[in-house]
């Protein structure tokens, strides 16, 4: 492997040609102060993949990897060398280091990839050169949605190491909605014995006539969420919880009926929603459900360190406050602006309470609706204009716009996609996306804090059809996350594709059922069944999408 076929390609590498460093079972490693998490990878991945045991030896000594801590380089940037006589890597903090060593194990080729040696008594060897690289932002992330299809906790610990290959800094894990609430919370324990599973499931978009007809569901215990933000933080990556409130509740308000609108719908017989879209199923607006969900919050707060909480605030229907006597009395007690000032009320509620336990909240760009909460951060997903807004007015973005980073979006307009859903998104377009709009000035292009890919599951019901959507299409994402590209346009997409090849290979290694470049292989395909067309099972939009 060369170092001009890395993803993400790093700002600068340098290889010295026909020289490298023999990696063997006399190679050592030494980790200096701060450097552990590193160091326990090191062995546990790379030295497992190709059979190296790195025992520990002094630093600097020839055959040996040195990791170290540079207070001259950025928190997340890193400098590898690597000469005919060792491997160093410096970064300006412990998670510099780790990126350091993820690109150590690209150059190492795809066997670096794999869980134990293919070919234990092959020597080992990584081209000499220098290679230096820092990020572009701060949060480079991926967000999957766990409530509309569950993935057991190996497969979510798989995905941590999969954003990790690729140095993905940010979790977002979307534990609730209507159609399952996937945490243990011991204080509301309905909210997982009845609200994690669903007895049947729509099959394609909820236009569909077409049914699963079998329960769904499942839940991560407390000691779950435990180990997989401890094994997310020894891979240097933040995971920001999500638990949907006031709209996206209807797993909830059927655990607990008294949190739904019951002068308006009988809460007593909802279920947990086996279809997809927006129920219109919502929070009442209550003292009592704010003390229910601070308890939620309370428990949220004690399983995940992450500075920012999702709290979602996205496709709230206001039809039910609209009807609801005690809502509308709500409004006057209040003296909120309509439906509007409600859910704004929400979201300031919850700004505040989590603010004064040292927490940030960051919803969907809906809760700029009413009027923004002082200390919020905006998720900009419908476009671009929220984020734009929330900038403009002093407040923090994630910028994920349906229309470029929707990774649940088909790849292809051909007919043999597996779900042909929403625009079709490329892996150029992906590689195309900016993520700072130009009509931001230089100090609210500051507020733009990072960017995500989305990923909701109603179309993905296993592992292999999350693969199938996500990859390649993150590979494209993470260089764009993590590169100062140049304008869209200027990209130079034919050497991506060309470092593509090499990258498909570190994919197959690990094992990732991603979408072939020719198109799906004949088991990724899912056909209409007879008599059934595209149109009948998913959502296809001709034409490109509207940039907003």
């Amino acid at each position: 492997m060369t170092h001009d076929q890395l993803i993400p390609a790093p700002a600068r590498a340098e290889a010295v040609p026909g020289s490298s460093f023999a990696a063997g079972p006399s190679t050592t490693l030494w980790a200096g102060p701060g450097t552990e998490s590193t160091e326990r990878w090191l062995r546990a991945t790379l030295g497992a993949a190709l059979g190296l045991p790195l025992p520990s030896g002094p630093e600097g000594a020839g055959g040996s990897v040195s990791l170290l801590l540079d207070g001259s380089l950025e928190a997340e940037a890193y400098r590898l060398t690597i000469d005919e006589e060792r491997v160093e890597i410096r970064g300006g903090a412990a998670a510099g280091v780790f990126w350091g060593a993820q690109t150590l194990r690209q150059l190492f080729g795809p066997d670096a990839f794999r869980r134990a040696p293919l070919r234990p008594d092959v020597p080992r060897s990584v081209p000499a050169g220098v290679v230096e690289d820092a990020p572009r932002f701060g949060w480079r992330g991926m967000m999957l949605d766990v409530a509309r299809h569950f993935m057991p906790k190996e497969g979510v610990l798989r995905y941590l190491d999969l954003l990790a290959a690729h140095k993905l800094n940010v979790f977002h894990f979307h534990l609730t909605d209507d159609q399952g609430w996937r945490v243990e919370i011991k204080r509301h324990p309905r909210l997982t014995e009845a609200g994690s599973w669903r007895a049947r499931s729509k099959w394609g978009h909820r236009n569909s006539p077409l049914w699963e007809e079998r329960p769904h569901g499942g839940f991560y215990t407390q000691d779950d969420i435990r180990e997989i933000v401890a094994y997310a933080e020894s891979l240097h990556i933040a995971v920001v919880p999500e638990i949907d409130i006031p709209g996206h509740s209807q797993a909830a308000i059927s655990a607990y009926p008294h949190l739904g609108n019951a002068d308006v719908v009988d809460t007593e017989a909802l279920t947990v929603w086996d279809t997809w879209g927006v129920s219109k199923n919502v929070l009442a607006p209550t003292e009592d459900v704010l003390r229910f969900y601070e308890g939620v919050f309370e428990e949220v707060l004690d399983l995940f360190p992450s500075t920012f909480v999702h709290v979602g605030g996205d496709e709230c229907p206001k039809d039910q406050w609209k009807a609801s006597a005690a809502a509308q009395a709500r409004v006057k007690e209040l003296g909120v602006e309509g439906e509007d000032g409600l859910q704004s009320w929400f979201i300031r509620h919850f700004d505040q309470w989590l603010s004064a336990r040292g927490r940030r909240l960051i919803g969907w760009d809906e809760i700029l609706e009413g009027g923004l909460a002082e200390g919020a951060t905006v998720s900009s997903w419908r476009g671009y204009r929220g984020g734009i807004a929330a900038a403009k007015s002093g407040h923090d973005v994630i910028m994920c716009p349906e229309q470029h980073v929707y990774l649940d979006h088909r790849q292809d307009g051909g007919p043999h996609e597996p779900m042909p859903i929403g625009f079709v998104r490329t892996l150029e377009d992906v590689y195309r996306f900016e993520p700072v709009p130009a009509e931001l000035t230089e100090e609210e292009a500051a507020r733009v804090l990072g960017t995500q890919a989305n990923v909701w599951t109603e179309v993905m019901e296993h592992q292999g059809r999350v693969d199938y959507q996500v990859f390649p299409r993150l590979a494209a994402f993470c260089e764009v996350a993590w590169r100062r590209l140049p304008a869209p346009a200027e990209r130079d997409f034919a050497d991506f594709e060309r470092r593509m090849t090499a990258h498909y290979a570190r994919l197959d290694a690990l094992g990732v059922d991603y979408r072939p470049p020719g198109g799906p292989l004949p088991r990724q395909r899912r056909p209409a069944p007879e008599g059934l067309t595209d149109s009948d099972l998913g959502r296809p939009i001709e034409g490109p999408p509207p940039n907003v």
